[in-house]
């Protein structure tokens, strides 16, 4: 991996165009103060750009039973349900 570029606080005042340019494209760019590096500039995470409805490359599998309740009574009364299903 490079090294990231490093410039000095006037240089960085001077550049700012051309240091954001280059942080855009993935560069991290170091400023120093007095030769003794006080920042780091680095990108952002990109948008998630989403090109159709919702975002899964899959699709999404529903089991026959997806919405059959567990015999396990504590997984009933984890949701606040009675025998039946329904809330009490």
């Amino acid at each position: 991996m490079e090294a990231a570029r490093q410039y000095n606080v006037h240089e960085a005042k001077t550049h700012f165009s051309k240091i954001l340019e280059a942080v855009a494209t993935g560069e991290e760019v170091i400023i120093s103060k007095s030769g003794e590096p006080v920042a780091k500039v680095i990108p952002l995470r990109g948008k998630v750009r989403r090109t159709a409805r919702g975002s899964l490359t899959e699709p999404v599998v529903f089991h026959d039973d997806f919405d059959d309740l567990s015999d396990d009574p504590g997984f009933v009364e984890a949701f606040g349900l009675d025998e039946e299903g329904t809330t009490k």
